[in-house]
C-alpha cells in the first residue's frame, strides 16, 4: 500500500490526513483554540473530595476542574515478568492537597477532564511511567516470538530502577540500541517535568503534550510511508529539526508542496467533506448510516443497490463483509467513541455470523484507540464500545443547528402554516386592530393560501385585515406577526 502523510497548515488551523492508495484512513483538525490538552501534565490542588462517588475534582489552572477517580483502573498492559497486573493503591486525598495529575480524557459538555495519577510519557517506541516501576509490552503485539524477543531485550537493558515503561506497538522489530535510545531521552524527559513540577506552584502546567503535526509523525510515520507531505515552510523546517532529533533515518521522506491546495491536489477534500454525512456508500452499491446520538453511535447496514444473483444468506454475508471493513475506517475517520451498536443485515448460519465478527476484528486490528467487541447476535446486532478521548472532527467543526435543536429534521410547510395560524389568533386576542401582518417563507405561504378559509375566518372573527407577507429570506421555521 502507496501510504501518505499530508499536512495542511493555515493560521486558523492545522489539518491531517493519512491516506492509504489514494483513500483517506485518518483525518485529523487542531485548532489554536482548541487545541487538545490530553496528555498534558499538570501540579493541580485538590478542591473537593467525593467519597460517595469515589472522586476528586482537582484544579488543574483551567476553566473546569478535571475529575480524578481516587482508585484507578486496571493497568492496561502485561508485566515482561508475566506477573499478574497491578492495581493503583487508593491514596487518601483532601482539599488543598496538591497532586500531579495528566489529562486522560478531554473535558465534554459541562464535564471537565478526565485526569489520572497514573502518568505516562509516549516516545517513539516506548511510553515511560514513573509511578509504576515495572516493564510491560502492548497487548497489541501478538507475536509470540517477538514478545519473547523483548522482553529478553528489556531483561537485558541497563534501566532506571526508580521508573517503569511500556514497549508501544511501533517497537515491534527494533533493535536493542533504538529502544535504549528513547528510554534515554524519555527518562531525561521525566526528570525535567519533575523539576517542573518541584518548581512551579499549583495549579500549573509541567508537561505540555506534542501539537497535531509532531504527534501524527511520532505514531504514524512508520516505515510503511512513503512520504510526508507539508504545505508550509515554516512548518517544514520545524518538522526536518524534529526528525534529525528523533527519526533521522526517515527525514528523506519528508517533502515541502509548493503549489496552491495540497488537499485539494491529492483528491482529499472531497473525502473530508463526507465524512460529515450520514450515509456512507459502498462499492456494492450496499450503504452504511452513521447516526451519532446522545447516548450512543448507531450504525445501520442496508442492501441498497446490490445486484449480484445469488441467495438471501449469502447476499447478507458478503455486504456485512464489505460493511465490517467500512465501519471500522469510518469509525477512526469519525473518532466515534462510546457504545456502538451496529445493526448488520440478518444471517442464519451460524458460521456466517462467526466469520463476520472476524472480519470486523480484522478491520479494527489497526485501531489505535481501545475498543471491546462482545459477540453478534442472532438478529445481527454487534455491540462495542471505543475509547473517546479527543473532541470529534464534527465536534470542532460542526455546532448544533439553531433550527432544529439537533433533531436533524424541521417542521412541513403545512405543519407551519397551521402553527402560524395559531399564533397569529393568540396574537390578535384582547386586541382591537385594523390591520395585521405575517411574515412568513414562501412555501408557508402557499400552504396557507391553499386553504383561503381559514385565513378568512380569522379575518371576520377578529374584524381585521390580515397582510401575508412573503420573505424568500425567511427560513421554514421563521415566523413575525406585526
Amino acid at each position: 500500500m502507496s501510504k501518505e502523510i499530508l499536512i495542511n497548515v493555515d493560521p486558523q488551523e492545522t489539518r491531517v490526513a493519512i491516506v492509504g492508495n489514494g483513500e483517506l484512513l485518518e483525518f485529523h483538525i487542531e485548532r489554536p483554540q482548541d487545541r487538545t490538552i490530553v496528555g498534558n501534565i499538570y501540579k493541580g490542588i485538590i478542591e473537593a473530595v467525593m467519597p460517595s462517588i469515589g472522586a476528586a475534582f482537582v484544579n488543574i489552572g483551567l476553566p473546569k476542574n478535571g475529575f480524578l477517580y481516587l482508585s484507578e483502573i486496571e493497568t492496561a498492559y502485561e508485566s515482561v515478568d508475566m506477573a499478574p497486573a497491578q492495581q493503583m493503591p487508593i491514596k487518601e486525598v483532601k482539599k488543598g492537597q496538591e497532586v500531579l495529575v495528566q489529562v486522560v480524557k478531554e473535558s465534554f459538555g459541562t464535564k471537565g477532564p478526565r485526569l489520572s495519577t497514573h502518568i505516562g510519557v509516549a516516545g517513539r517506541y516506548l511510553v515511560i511511567m514513573p509511578q509504576d516501576k515495572q516493564v510491560g509490552i502492548s497487548r497489541r503485539i501478538e507475536d509470540d516470538l517477538e514478545r519473547r524477543r523483548l522482553r529478553q531485550i528489556f531483561k537485558e537493558l541497563e534501566l532506571p530502577k526508580d521508573v517503569g515503561f511500556i514497549v508501544r506497538t511501533a517497537a515491534s522489530g527494533k533493535s536493542k540500541q533504538e529502544l535504549m535510545r528513547d528510554a534515554q531521552f524519555l527518562y531525561k524527559l521525566w526528570k525535567r517535568v519533575e523539576k517542573e513540577a518541584q518548581t512551579k506552584k499549583a495549579p500549573a502546567i509541567a508537561y505540555e503534550e506534542y501539537d497535531l503535526a509532531l504527534r501524527a509523525i511520532r505514531d504514524s510515520f512508520t516505515e510503511d510511508v512513503t512520504k510526508l507531505i507539508v504545505d508550509s515552510k515554516p512548518e517544514f523546517y520545524r518538522i526536518q529539526h524534529f526528525m534529525h532529533n528523533f527519526l533521522s533515518y526517515l527525514s528523506k521522506k519528508v517533502e515541502l508542496y509548493r503549489g496552491d491546495d495540497l488537499f485539494l491536489a491529492k483528491d482529499v477534500e472531497k473525502q473530508i467533506n463526507r465524512i460529515f454525512e450520514s450515509h456512507v456508500y459502498l462499492k456494492s452499491k450496499a450503504y452504511l448510516i452513521i447516526e451519532p446520538t446522545e447516548g450512543l453511535v448507531v450504525i445501520d447496514v442496508n442492501s441498497g443497490g446490490f445486484k449480484k444473483k445469488v441467495s438471501q444468506e449469502d447476499m447478507a454475508f458478503k455486504v456485512n463483509c464489505d460493511a465490517a471493513v467500512e465501519v471500522a475506517r469510518q469509525l477512526v475517520l469519525r473518532d466515534l467513541g462510546g457504545i456502538i451498536v451496529i445493526d448488520f443485515i440478518d444471517m442464519e448460519r451460524e458460521g456466517h455470523r462467526r466469520e463476520l465478527l472476524n472480519v470486523l476484528k480484522k478491520a479494527l486490528a489497526n485501531d489505535r484507540a481501545k475498543y471491546d467487541i462482545l459477540g453478534i447476535s442472532k438478529f445481527g446486532l454487534v455491540e462495542m464500545t471505543r475509547e473517546r478521548i479527543h473532541k470529534t472532527v464534527q465536534m470542532l467543526s460542526y455546532h448544533p443547528c439553531p433550527y432544529c435543536k439537533g433533531k436533524g429534521k424541521l417542521r412541513s410547510p403545512t405543519t407551519l402554516a397551521i402553527h402560524a395560524l395559531k399564533e397569529l389568533k393568540h396574537y390578535l386576542k384582547g386586541k382591537s386592530l385594523k390591520q395585521a401582518s405575517l411574515t412568513l417563507a414562501p412555501p408557508v405561504i402557499d400552504e396557507i393560501l391553499r386553504d383561503k378559509e381559514a385565513l378568512r375566518g380569522i379575518e371576520h372573527k377578529f374584524r381585521v385585515k390580515i397582510n401575508l407577507i412573503s420573505n424568500p429570506a425567511a427560513h421554514l421555521e421563521d415566523l413575525k406577526i406585526s
